[in-house]
């Protein structure tokens, strides 16, 4: 017998449940995570867990990315498809994860990815510059120490001496986000938006605000909110979740990648600031229209598959 009591629910319902799923999701599995990791770290390392802020202890930042693993299986992939089943019966197909896309159209998105990097670093270094007036000083100093706390984790998570630690990284950083947060916020979030505000456009533009806002890291928030929107887009005109999930991973992952090579002397650290220098401008100009171009040649190739609202 299907179980149909959720079905009906109205757009800002579904939102308040939805964040109930989330919530009810990440402690449950928090709680297996601490009870699985006792073997591992021992009880008095758990007890006080402000020692696993030791990022310099190679034990403490296992046991940070055992943490990081769990977190986000418990808070982006488990919910979406106990809400998907909630809500609609077929969890796959309330998460578009039914549609295949064309082969095509994942070549067309892994050399997006690369295209977008001058457009998506210059904003991204304007983003970083902003500057608040005086009486907004103890916010700026907060948001500060916020990115500076995530950009030291971020460095001591992507520092790694062998090819077994980078293809953790990819999976820790780059493959488990790139599912979770996409079927959370392209998912159900965006779904939501949609219905709630009967456009798509709509729903695609504050799901990203969502999906920014989320990381906590307000220096860098444009830029990743502009990525989400890009995300959006690639699910409502192929009509399918894989394709905003492959483009979610070939970001981080050349992001995790770049980190190893550069900390390894392989490529150079300027690469990272391709399209920032103000003479460079007209670098990320030709990447926002190459980046435009894509997808409106994805469009057309998935024609027929295209969500509406």
């Amino acid at each position: 017998m299907a179980f149909t009591a959720f079905r009906e629910m109205k757009p800002f319902s579904q939102l308040m449940f939805s964040l109930f799923v989330i919530l009810v999701s990440f402690l449950a599995l928090m709680v297996i995570s601490v009870i699985f990791a006792i073997p591992f770290f021992g009880v008095d390392s758990l007890k006080s867990l402000t020692n696993l802020n030791d990022l310099t202890n190679p034990e403490s930042l296992i046991a940070i990315k055992y943490f990081q693993v769990m977190q986000s299986i418990g808070l982006f992939i488990i919910p979406p498809f106990v809400i998907g089943w909630l809500f609609f019966g077929k969890s796959f197909e309330y998460l578009y994860l039914n549609k295949r896309v064309q082969s095509s159209s994942v070549l067309l998105v892994f050399v997006m990815m690369f295209l977008a990097a001058p457009f998506i670093n210059l904003i991204g270094e304007l983003n970083s510059n902003m500057v608040f007036p005086e009486w907004m000083s103890g916010i700026e100093n907060w948001m500060k120490s916020t990115e500076k706390n995530a950009e030291i984790l971020t460095k001591a998570f992507l520092t790694v001496n062998s090819v077994g630690g980078l293809f953790f990284n990819l999976f820790m950083v780059a493959l488990l986000p790139a599912i979770g947060e996409e079927l959370l916020f392209r998912g159900v979030i965006q779904r939501i938006f949609t219905r709630w505000t009967h456009s798509f456009h709509w729903g695609i533009w504050i799901s990203a605000i969502l999906f920014s806002a989320l990381h906590m890291q307000f220096y860098g928030f444009v830029p990743r909110m502009l990525l989400g929107v890009l995300f959006g887009y690639l699910l409502v005109w192929s009509g399918s979740m894989w394709l905003p999930i492959i483009a979610h991973f070939f970001n981080n992952a050349i992001a995790v990648i770049a980190m190893f090579l550069i900390d390894k002397n392989m490529i150079k650290p300027e690469i990272e600031e391709i399209g920032t220098a103000s003479e460079s401008y007209y670098m990320a100009a030709i990447s926002i229209v190459l980046v435009g171009l894509f997808l409106v040649l994805i469009k057309r190739q998935n024609l027929g598959n295209t969500i509406e609202a």
